[in-house]
């Protein structure tokens, strides 16, 4: 199969479930509210050792968001609902009450969430007796005196069944043409609402394999295969003789249509890249997790 004269690699990505909360942020302007985003997504790249992963969703307009005020949605994703539950409290207690200007509100709909966890009125304790209970837009939350004015959290926060580990590879001649490819796939992915790229810029350098061939003590360990600087001193390589290059993409979402969408338009915007030479996915033999994303179905090929 090839796609802009690409081989699209007949195979497909392997993805686990995950319990997902879906944030909108708000602030006085589009960069005090991603400023909150970015922070309270932090250190959620990969829960192989992260506590959660977390990203920036979508820019959201002020028609839609709860106090008219320019907003950033993000994903908080976790195996479990009690672990989700304290990675809302401690993220959006310690990085978004703490923003200037930023407030915090449910980002999914009620028809959407399975679970509601009461964040905003645990928080609303830090008012030491001078919080109130109020309504903005609708919607129930806590009204926190603080040094820049209030801090506005809604009272409960919604999550759901998501699914997490969609991705791809891109396999290009050189380091440089790889990392343009993933630049753009990850830009892409951007626009797809309910999405996210959770590692480093959106792009993992440090593709890895379930388990260890050498280190029982090892959950996950080096992807060899897919190592340029290996594949002529290991058996079994996976990488043709000219590609010099490797970046692969993951993808969290709320549903497997959000994360089918994004590795379909990311996987288009990165074949157009000069230099690359082949699109593959992560598998391993259905020991990672339940959802197959075949490249083939992905991409209508």
């Amino acid at each position: 199969m090839e796609l802009e004269g690409v081989e699209i690699e007949d195979t497909f990505a392997e993805a686990f479930p995950i319990k997902v909360a879906r944030v909108l942020i708000t602030a006085v302007n589009e960069k005090w509210a991603m400023v909150a985003a970015k922070e309270t997504t932090g250190f959620g790249t990969s829960v192989i050792m992260c506590p959660a992963e977390a990203g920036v969703d979508v820019i959201i307009p002020t028609e839609e968001t709860p106090d008219g005020r320019p907003g950033v949605a993000i994903l908080i994703c976790t195996f479990g609902y009690k672990a989700l539950d304290e990675q809302l409290l401690a993220r959006i207690g310690q990085c978004v009450l703490t923003c200037a200007t930023a407030s915090a509100f449910n980002g999914l709909k009620a028809e959407e969430a399975e679970k509601e966890f009461n964040t905003g009125f645990k928080l609303k304790f830090f008012g030491d007796g001078f919080e109130s209970e109020e309504e903005v837009g609708g919607r129930a939350v806590a009204k926190i005196p603080v040094m820049g004015g209030e801090f506005v959290v809604e009272k409960n926060l919604g999550a759901k069944p998501g699914v997490a580990g969609g991705n791809f590879f891109i396999l290009a001649k050189d380091q440089m043409s790889a990392l343009k490819a993933a630049e753009d796939a990850v830009a892409a992915i951007g626009k797809v609402e309910g999405t996210i790229t959770p590692f480093t810029g959106g792009v993992v350098a440090s593709g890895s394999k379930t388990g260890s061939l050498k280190y029982k003590f090892m959950h996950a360990t080096v992807n060899e295969k897919y190592c340029p600087t290996l594949k002529d001193k290991i058996e079994g390589s996976e990488l043709p003789a000219d590609v010099n290059g490797v970046f692969e993409i993951v993808i969290d979402g709320v549903s497997e249509a959000a994360v089918k969408e994004a590795m379909k338009v990311g996987i288009k915007a990165a074949v157009k890249v000069p230099g690359v030479v082949k699109i593959t996915a992560g598998n391993f033999g259905g020991t990672l997790g339940k959802y197959q994303f075949k490249l083939k179905e992905v991409l209508g090929l």
